[in-house]
């Protein structure tokens, strides 16, 4: 068994299809990918995929055995990091990771909290889906990110925010006569909302249409925000998302507060409990500046 049949067996149990995790994660033929399935099915001695026209599902066995898949890829990949950066110790950096569309909001605070330190490290910058910037914690790559607090990851975490969700809709709807928008108004429209990686953001909202007494069925789901901004003004649905969306949105989508008592989301400082980096553990002594300067940023 080879790290790569682990990788292409979580490909493909992410993506939920063989054809998508051939195509779109792993550049390579469904035939091939198939093939290296079996494979790894052969050495394990148990199916670990059902399949079908729907696509495929994890069988019991490939549920006891896709957390430790992961675990062991996740091992992999820190130990790679930490042997390159035992290769390189003169060479000080801090990568920091933002949840896309945040770093619009936490880079400046988060330059200022290291000014004192910059003219020593060199500090990289990256953005990305949350789950993602979760697992680069997981794996070395990062050794902070600004992200939601991800239940699949066993990350120390400290929330810096707790951020209101909004609606978004087309500039010409109906409802932007509106100042806010009750639950209840949504109900006919098309619906956006997260799914997927966005599991956090499924849970908020979920539990705020419960509470609000309101069932409204996700007509189409997503994982990141770009896709739930295209979705609205492509279908003329509505969406609840984040507030940071009005960072990113288009002339042609607006924005609306809800009424009443606001469903929030957090944000978060994830780091990996293992780190030990000394810039890091100077990040986190100063969470209280950093916020403070988010608010006057």
């Amino acid at each position: 068994m080879e790290l790569r049949h682990l990788r292409y067996f979580v490909a493909v149990v992410e993506e939920g299809s063989l054809t998508t995790a051939a195509e779109r994660r792993l550049h390579t033929s469904q035939p091939s990918l198939s093939r290296q399935i079996r494979d790894l099915e052969h050495e394990v001695g148990a199916e670990l995929l059902s399949r079908s026209v729907h696509g495929v599902e994890l069988t019991a066995a490939g549920k006891a055995f896709l957390d430790h898949a992961r675990l062991a890829l996740m091992q992999a990949d820190a130990a790679v990091e930490a042997a390159r950066r035992a290769a390189h110790p003169a060479r000080k950096t801090f990568a920091i990771g933002f949840l896309t569309g945040h770093e619009m909001n936490w880079l400046p605070p988060a330059m200022h909290v290291l000014r004192d330190e910059l003219k020593n490290i060199q500090v990289t910058v990256s953005s990305d889906y949350s789950p993602d910037l979760a697992a680069a914690l997981a794996r070395g790559r990062l050794d902070l990110a600004f992200l939601r607090v991800e239940p699949d990851y066993d990350l120390g975490y400290q929330v810096v925010d707790r951020e209101p969700l909004i609606v978004l809709m087309p500039s010409d709807h109906r409802l932007t006569a509106k100042q806010a928008i009750h639950p209840r108004e949504l109900l006919g429209e098309i619906f956006i909302g997260g799914a997927n990686k966005a599991v956090v953001l499924h849970a908020v909202t979920e539990d705020y249409l419960r509470r609000s007494g309101v069932y409204i069925e996700l007509d189409h789901g997503v994982d990141n925000m770009a896709m739930a901004i295209s979705l609205v003004a492509s279908t003329r649905g509505v969406a609840l998302m984040p507030a940071y969306a009005k960072n990113l949105l288009p002339p042609s989508v607006v924005s609306r507060p809800l009424d009443g008592e606001q469903p929030t989301i957090d944000v978060a400082v994830g780091y990996s409990k293992s780190n030990t980096s000394p810039i890091l553990k100077l990040f986190l002594s100063r969470l209280d500046e950093l916020v403070g300067a988010n608010l006057q940023h």
